[in-house]
């Protein structure tokens, strides 16, 4: 079965930083895009950085200076940091892939469950 696995988040002090990282887990053999996306009560979830197959990556212009994206190909994980977090970077943090190619699917797209993060003093 594949499934992404999130870990990271919690309580952060404005000002400070997060790592969220996630991986792939099953027998995959490729993936499209990996990132991740945000979502607060009441808002659309939104994007937040996208590492794309082919190497290049997309970050949404409120984090834009204030995070990177990574990715490890042969480990099927992506990764995010983001430092100098304000409030408005609270929400639930949601890993997302998309053209998994697996034993039992040619085109999947998968959302992780979901990691909270708070930034508050």
């Amino acid at each position: 079965q594949v499934q992404l696995v999130e870990s990271g988040g919690g309580l952060v002090q404005p000002g400070g930083s997060l790592e969220l990282s996630c991986v792939a887990s099953g027998t995959i053999f490729s993936i499209g895009s990996m990132g991740w996306y945000r979502q607060t009560p009441g808002k659309e979830r939104e994007m937040v950085a996208v590492y794309m197959s082919g190497g290049s990556t997309k970050i949404a212009g409120s984090v834009k200076g204030r995070a990177t994206i990574s990715r490890d190909y042969a480990q099927k994980t992506v990764t995010l940091q983001m430092n100098n977090l304000d409030p408005g970077g609270s929400g639930v943090y949601y890993c997302h892939a998309d053209r998994i190619s697996s034993l039992t699917d040619r085109d999947l797209t998968l959302w992780g469950q979901g990691t909270l993060v708070t930034v508050s003093s």
